[in-house]
This record gives C-alpha cells, structure tokens and sequence, in this order.
C-alpha cells in the first residue's frame, strides 16, 4: 500500500489562513523560480517502474506548501514513487470540492539534443527551458504560486480546493494518481470537478481574436504488444514461414492504414467555432487546408479526427545467420470516445490472423460537456486577463491522469492557462526537445488561475 508522510503545519477554521500579512511577495514574482526549482530536480521516467526524483519533487512541493501553513501527505506506491495531497479549506466547505492535479515526473532526455542543458532550468528569450516546462511543472509552478499567494494573504477559495502532484503519469500513472484512487480516496472526499493539464492554452487567428482550448475529452489508449511465431532456421535456407517477414508486412500495413473520420461531439464543437473563428464552414472529411492554417497545434487536431495506431518499437532474433522463431513489435494505440469496438475490430482485421495482439495497458476514452458553473469560470477568467479570448472546447489526442480521477465520478478538464506567442510550437513543446514556456505565459497563468478560484 505504500507509505504515508506528513509535512507542514495545519489549516483549519480555527487557524487564519496564512502566516500573516504576507510578505510583498506575489504569485507573478515567484512563478517562474518555482518552476525552475521544479525543472532542476530530474523526475525523468523511463517507465517499468524505473524513475527518479519523485520524492525530491514531493518533498520540495510540501516544503513551499508549509511555508504558508499548508498541511500535506506524501504518499509513496513504493519506495521513491511520491505523490503529495493537500487540501485547502474554502469560505463554504459543504459545496462540492474542486481537484487541482499535475503530475512531477517528465519524460527522459537527452542533453546532447538541447541548446540548453533539459535540467538546468536556463532562461533565455523570453522562455524558461528545460524538460518539464510546459508538461507539467508549469502547471505545478502557477498552482503552487496562486495558493501561497492566496494563503500569505488570507483569500480561502470559495469552497474546498484539494492539490494532487503526482508521480508516474508519463508511464500511465499506476505508481501515482491509479495508486491514489485505488488506495487513498478519502483524500478525494466531496470532489466532483478537477482541471489538470494540456487544456486552456491560446491559438492566435489575428490580433483582435485568440481561441483558448479548455479538453472536455481524451482519446482512450490501448498500448499493445504484437507477436508472430514462425519455423526458426539458418539464414542460408529458403523459410516461406519467416516470423519478422510476416510481422514487418503487418506491421507496414498498420502503419500506413488510414482509420476512417469520425466527428465526435466535441471535435464537431471545436470545428465549429474555428469555422466561425476563421468564417468558414468546416467539413471534418476535408480538413487538410484547414490543418494547414492551424501550425503546431494540427498535429493535435489533426489526431482527433480518426482512431490512431502508430508502430513504435520491433525486436526479433539474436544473430545474423539464425532466422528467429518469434518476432515481437510495440504498438501506441489510441481510441475516440465510443469508438473503442471499431477500433479493435479494426487493428484485427488489418494485422490478419497470423497476428497475436497483446493488450499491455489500456485506458478509456473520455468525453464531457462544455457547459456548466466551472467553464464560465474559465471563460471570465481568461475573457478578464485577455480581451481576445474565447474559451472553445477540444479533444487532446493523447491521455492523463484524468482518466483515473474518472473511476471517482470527478468531471476533469484539462485548464492549465498560458497565453502563448503565435510563432511557439507548443504542440511540439510536449517530449520534444529544446521544451521551453514564455515567462509571460507563466505569468499570465497565475492570473488566470487566481480568478478562476475566485469564481469556481
């Protein structure tokens, strides 16, 4: 189950929010030293359960957490792999609670790649860089920078705010948010919405009109292992029953298979407010001048037309003259929401029989409503901060922890704001290399996040 630690001092009704009368210091002042702090701790998660720098990352939130009164738990799944809980009483703890999450781990990186070392935290034009910067310590930095802001001066948010930092989300989160929800839910007691991360982010259309994209949905995943067996042999003879030729066929055909389009609500949603955005009516069967217009942010788009499947990783044999009696290759598949059967359906009858499919890790699709009390909080927060905002929903083509807090009937929207500059290729931000956030968009966050609390 894991081990538990406290951290900090208490906040309750009969304890002022706070230490005082604040110290001068503002959320906009501090953000950008949080999240290079956060940057220059190495989470780096390779997967398999092979990670570091979890605790330090969770020992480091509670730490800026107690400096204003804030009591945390550090939860380990196991030894190393931590995450940090904390809850934030409100002005009326019997409405329903709101979940803040983000994950500290990151994927690797290379430093030979990077103009800048990915774990130095460098600031240069305009941007802090470093892997993290914008998936996620961005957001773990605007969170912690708006509550200690918020506590220094005494503002509760309307009602109860629970924090998540989680560990493990880049390798499916069973270490982090599934081990929390599995095994500590009572942290999660009363929660019924959330806002984490890839959501609330700019796209610019021209100077008097940007689109803020607020994820109501999530492609679901099945990361799968193929596996074909044949007649192992000597390389010199003739072998009509080679596996890695039969695999490699298959696996060419699933690469270059196109699924068909398929408009879910939310994607149709999208569409048209940037048909109307752009004054144009969009036909999702024919988007690819519409792609064209949208620069770093097609490849998301883009990826929520249609089910994917994209071969990632083959291996087979073990020296050249020896033909393998099994070849094995990996596969990231991802789903739209209620078009998991076709999908599946799909794979098979594209990899034919002689195709052993694997399931390795699955999660559901995920799908809600652009409506209600949170999002028009979003939409004034962001309208507040920038007189060219509009908030549209949208689908993210890829997953986070979100679907786990799911199992917890918690309506998750992705909301991590940033105000970015037309010419960034934020879509490429995410894994890729030279990774780096706007200091303005950090700030801009802050903001936005702090209004937000307000109103939600």
């Amino acid at each position: 189950m894991g081990t538990t630690t406290t951290s900090g001092g208490s906040v309750s009704a009969t304890n002022p929010v706070g230490q005082g009368g604040g110290t001068g210091v503002s959320g906009e002042d501090e953000v950008v030293d949080l999240c290079r702090d956060l940057i220059r701790i190495d989470t780096s998660n390779f997967g398999g359960g092979d990670a570091r720098g979890e605790r330090a990352a969770a020992e480091y939130v509670a730490e800026k957490l107690a400096e204003v009164g804030v009591e945390s738990k550090i939860i380990e799944s196991e030894r190393g792999r931590a995450s940090l809980v904390a809850r934030i009483e409100g002005e009326d703890p019997s409405r329903p609670a709101l979940l803040i999450h983000g994950h500290t781990d990151v994927v690797p990186a290379d430093a030979s790649d990077w103009t800048y070392d990915p774990f130095a935290g460098e600031i240069a034009d305009g941007c802090l860089w470093g892997r993290g910067a914008v998936d996620m310590k961005d957001m773990d930095a605007m969170t912690l920078a708006v509550i200690r802001d918020r506590m220094r001066s005494g503002r509760r948010p309307p009602r109860d705010v629970v924090l998540a930092f989680l560990a493990d989300e880049e390798a499916g989160g069973v270490f982090g948010a599934r081990h929390l929800v599995d095994h500590h839910r009572e942290h999660f007691d009363g929660v019924t919405e959330a806002i984490g991360e890839v959501g609330g982010f700019s796209f610019t259309v021209n100077d008097d009109l940007r689109l803020y994209l607020i994820e109501t949905a999530q492609k679901g995943m099945h990361w799968m292992r193929l596996e074909v067996e044949g007649t192992a042999g000597h390389g010199s003879m003739v072998n009509r029953d080679n596996a890695i030729t039969e695999l490699s066929e298959a696996v060419a055909r699933l690469g270059r298979h196109r699924f068909p389009v398929r408009a879910t609500k939310t994607v149709r949603s999208f569409l048209d407010e940037l048909g109307d955005a752009l004054g144009t009516e969009l036909d999702p069967e024919d988007m690819e001048e519409t792609l064209a217009k949208l620069g770093g942010i097609a490849r998301i788009i883009g990826a929520t037309l249609q089910n994917t499947a994209a071969p990632t990783q083959l291996n087979a044999g073990y020296k050249v003259n020896v033909i393998p009696g099994k070849a094995t290759a990996h596969v990231d598949g991802r789903f739209l929401p209620g078009h998991e059967e076709e999908f599946l359906a799909d794979l098979d009858r594209v990899l034919g029989p002689r195709v052993r499919r694997i399931s390795e890790h699955s999660d559901r699709a995920l799908e809600t409503t652009f409506d209600g009390a949170l999002v028009d909080a979003m939409q004034s927060a962001l309208k507040a901060e920038d007189r060219a905002a509009r908030a549209v929903p949208y689908m993210l083509s890829g997953g986070t922890d979100a679907k786990h807090f799911d199992d917890l009937d918690i309506r998750c929207f992705g909301f991590a704001p940033l105000k970015l500059p037309p010419e960034l290729d934020f879509a490429g931000m995410f894994h890729g290399v030279d990774e780096r956030v706007p200091l303005d968009g950090l700030k801009f966050g802050v903001r936005v996040l702090d209004r937000f609390l307000d109103q939600c």
